[in-house]
């Protein structure tokens, strides 16, 4: 009877243990309340510094967070190097994408409070957070406790990144693929409403829909003769930039679904949110309603973004440098 006693015991107390450590694993607000209490503090200062010398940096800290979170989940892993130009960072999607030595810096000042303890997944999360509403766009919460990842492939990043040219079913598959539905893909795409992109991210669109020197139906004709008499002169432009809320790129709004509507949206990930009954009513009830619930609606689905396949507890590690792994 003993013996029993003492083996429930045993196994009670591995239960607990095991409850413990996956209760401990999970993202949580004030992870590092007593490893690092200042580390959020850092972070923010860094960012209320800077980003007003900057502001277009906002769009481009969330949309290196995006890109970071769809490969491998929120696990810094877009900012990692390599040697062979094989990382994250080297795939088409991310070859415009910007902020790195922002999230270094960053790094730096947290390291020199507290080192090894706040992870480069997490810095990234909180930056991106602190520049939108340093900007004037909506809070979402942050919980941390992420770790960061040892893996960065070009090719994984290159297949699962949405891209400018995609379509309503590769948009959907690749947004199901991280957990995220179509409610999630209207609201993300919403961040179009500031920030920049380059001609040739549409240049097709414009100038070579289908092979034929067409330009896409589904864009607004008198937006696109003056986009190519302002703006992308011919189809070998890499370099001029051009606003994707034109106007008001600097506020955070609902100006982008009013393009959108409009068939005024740059991309035919754009377009393509009309080409779906759900999708395009999601854009008509957001314009419909006010600012307040878009802010409140689209900090819903960062803070579901933000905990995609999440390193915690003892998976992966906290990096010393975010563009290389530990030794």
């Amino acid at each position: 009877m003993k013996m029993r006693s003492q083996s429930s015991f045993k196994v009670l107390s591995l239960c607990l243990l095991a409850l413990v450590a996956s209760t401990h694993a999970q993202l949580q607000l004030g992870f590092y309340a007593k490893s690092c209490p200042k580390a959020e503090q850092i972070i923010l200062n860094f960012v209320h510094e800077h980003i007003h010398n900057a502001p277009s940096l906002a769009a481009a800290l969330i949309r290196m967070h995006f890109h970071d979170c769809f490969v491998r989940g929120c696990d810094g892993s877009v900012l990692l190097n390599s040697t062979s130009n094989q990382a994250e960072k080297n795939a088409p999607p991310n070859l415009t994408v910007r902020g790195f030595d922002f999230i270094d810096r960053i790094k730096s000042l947290v390291e020199a409070e507290c080192p090894g303890v706040v992870s480069c997944a997490d810095i990234l999360t909180l930056a991106a957070r602190d520049s939108i509403v340093a900007t004037g766009g909506p809070f979402w919460k942050v919980p941390t406790g992420r770790r960061d990842g040892v893996i960065s492939n070009l090719v994984e990043a290159r297949n699962s990144i949405p891209a400018p040219s995609s379509n309503f079913t590769t948009l959907q598959t690749l947004f199901a693929n991280q957990g995220l539905d179509l409610k999630d893909l209207v609201l993300l795409s919403g961040a179009h409403t500031i920030g920049v992109s380059h001609c040739s991210s549409l240049s097709n669109r414009l100038f070579n829909f289908t092979g034929k020197g067409d330009q896409d139906p589904s864009l607004d004709s008198e937006y696109a003769a003056n986009l190519k008499r302002f703006k992308c002169k011919n189809i070998n432009d890499n370099t001029t930039k051009i606003e994707m809320d034109p106007g008001s790129r600097k506020t955070f709004d609902l100006g982008y679904y009013r393009q959108v509507i409009k068939r005024r949206g740059l991309f035919e990930s754009d377009a393509a949110l009309l080409t779906n009954s759900v999708t395009k009513s999601q854009v008509t009830q957001l314009l419909q309603g006010s600012l307040e619930n878009f802010f409140a609606e689209f900090a819903t689905s960062m803070e579901k973004m933000g905990r995609i396949k999440v390193k915690t507890g003892t998976e992966g590690e906290i990096r010393k440098h975010c563009a290389v792994v530990n030794s």
